[in-house]
């Protein structure tokens, strides 16, 4: 192990043990062979101040270890079901009052990147923040036109850390991947080096930028998502202007039951928004926790959701969202052996593991949730059966569904709190059965094939020359070949002539039928002679198989 990442470790535990979480010291397996630091600590014998609750310690702790830490917090902040309400609440504080940096320095950055002064690139800016998060926090400012903006800055030195305890990460992956009898199984080396890509993408906000303009465009003039509009004239790497939104945060449930809001509707969109994103755009907002969300109530009726921070998104293989989606609508219709073939062919399960028993298995966990609201589902229970299921089968990690099951688990523990009646099945099958329906249709086959028109007309120009070499062939002298007995020779001449017809009819019915579809495509379905060639095509085919 380096030495820096030895330093790393100490220095973590130094921590832990300040605020006095000597016992997350003690439990950590991977602290053992340190162990003779730990009990050589003075803390340990002189005893500690421990100032505060558990729950106030433990977010303190996570505050100065750095951002990879905080995320952590973040992410497991919104799972009440798991963790005990003190520390919920605490870990909750991280989503957005992290302390801040000094605003001078946001200030000078902000010049430096820009290459204006502040009072040149606003009419008004403020220098207190309004929000401070693990990578950057956010200004109020006053473009010189008068509309309002945010001016989101990164934190000095933020690269250093994070480079620093993804090394430590990847140096206890290395280990666990080496030593550990589940290494193999859950692929932990894959897994930080998913994680370093999509944290270390977080310090890019040009890339941020870019990722709310597309969010924007495929939300653009829907009920359920708005997205802030970005000012790219005041974006560069380390700093973002995008428009001030006024919305109530998501977490604030007085204030929205107190405006009225129907709080079943706004459960309910957010799950239309994630199964929206995840299938229908396959471009889905990663980082979903209260602290990136807020609610527009101009209508209470018709609550809006307003999102922010996107700084972390994740698009999926069409291959994984095909199994995905099969999985979803087979656990949806309880057809348990499906999603056991689904696992078998997709290769997230060995081959030769028995449908039968991983059906059981799968029927073990989902009947007992099934048709229940939120509140009466415990995920904790779920998790561990999970746990047993995966082992059992020796299924394997998928690393890049990581940030997916993340963002999954963020949506159900937001639903939870929010509206824990919430029936997610009935609420997401109808969005997904859709979503398949228009994947099978004919119009997305006229879309599939507008898209690649550029490869149907490079293909369609060589089919002249197809159907000469053809005729060539069908009317050309045959080959020398040793002479077949006389008896034969008038049945073979009959055989390689009904060949012949047949290729030349199959190749005939292909173009007719390739050309029809490209008409199709380019009139969008309309066009009598699209469909005159399309009917054409399929009648010269099945002239070819009656030949």
């Amino acid at each position: 192990m380096k030495l820096r990442v030895a330093l790393r470790l100490l220095e973590i535990q130094r921590v832990l043990l300040k605020h006095g979480l000597d016992a997350y010291v003690r439990a950590t397996h991977l602290y053992r062979p340190l162990r003779f630091v730990l009990y050589a600590s003075p803390g340990m014998w002189l005893g500690r101040r421990r100032t505060g609750a558990r729950g106030e310690r433990l977010r303190l702790a996570l505050e100065e270890l750095g951002p990879i830490f905080v995320k952590f917090g973040q992410a497991v902040s919104t799972r009440r079901d798991l963790l005990p309400a003190d520390i919920a609440d605490e870990l909750a504080k991280l989503q957005d009052r992290v302390p801040p940096f000094d605003g001078r320095l946001a200030r000078a950055r902000i010049e430096s990147s820009l290459g204006q002064p502040v009072t040149e690139l606003f009419a008004q800016f403020e220098e207190t923040p309004l929000a401070a998060a693990s990578i950057a926090q956010v200004h109020a400012a006053t473009l010189t036109d008068g509309r309002e903006v945010v001016v989101k800055v990164l934190r000095p030195g933020m690269r250093a850390e994070i480079e620093r305890d993804l090394e430590v990460l990847e140096a206890l992956a290395a280990l666990a991947q080496r030593y550990w009898s589940e290494g193999r199984r859950l692929r932990p080396t894959e897994l930080v080096a998913e994680y370093r890509k999509t944290v270390l993408d977080e310090l890019d906000l040009m890339r941020e930028a870019g990722n709310a303009s597309q969010l924007k465009r495929n939300f653009a003039g829907s009920e359920l998502l708005y997205v802030p509009e970005v000012h790219w004239d005041y974006c560069r790497t380390d700093v973002m202007v995008m428009e001030r939104i006024h919305g109530v945060p998501i977490s604030d449930m007085a204030a929205l039951r107190a405006a009225g809001t129907d709080i079943a509707r706004l459960a309910e969109n957010g799950v239309r928004i994630f199964f929206t994103q995840v299938f229908r755009h396959n471009f889905f907002h990663g980082d979903m926790h209260p602290g990136n969300i807020f609610v527009l109530i101009d209508d209470p009726k018709r609550p809006r959701y307003a999102a922010i921070d996107f700084g972390i998104v994740g698009t999926l293989d069409p291959r994984d969202q095909h199994y995905l989606a099969e999985n979803f609508l087979a656990v949806f219709d309880r057809d348990y052996r499906r999603v056991a073939q689904l696992h078998l062919e997709s290769g997230w399960v060995p081959a030769g593991t028995r449908i039968d028993e991983m059906e059981s298995a799968v029927r073990t966990v989902c009947e007992p949730i099934f048709d229940r609201p939120l509140k009466d589902i415990s995920f904790g229970r779920i998790l561990l059966r999970l746990f047993e299921i995966s082992r059992r089968f020796d299924m394997q990690i998928q690393p890049q569904l990581l940030l997916l099951q993340k963002t999954l688990l963020n949506v159900e523990g937001l639903g939870r709190q929010l509206y824990p009646e919430l029936d997610i099945w009935s609420t997401a099958s109808p969005i997904l059965r859709e979503w398949m329906r228009e994947r099978v249709s004919f119009g997305a086959l006229l879309k599939s094939i507008r898209a690649h028109a550029p490869e149907i007309l490079e293909a369609a120009r060589g089919i002249p020359a197809l159907l000469a070499a053809q005729v060539r062939r069908g009317s050309g002298a045959a080959p020398a070949v040793p002479a077949p007995p006389a008896a034969g020779l008038s049945e073979l001449r009959a055989e390689l002539r009904e060949q012949g017809r047949r290729r030349d009819l199959v190749t005939l019915g292909a173009a007719l039928l390739v050309g029809g579809l490209f008409w199709l495509a380019v009139s969008g379905g309309h066009g009598t002679p699209g469909w005159a060639l399309v009917a054409a095509g399929l009648i010269t085919a099945l002239a070819a198989a009656g030949l």
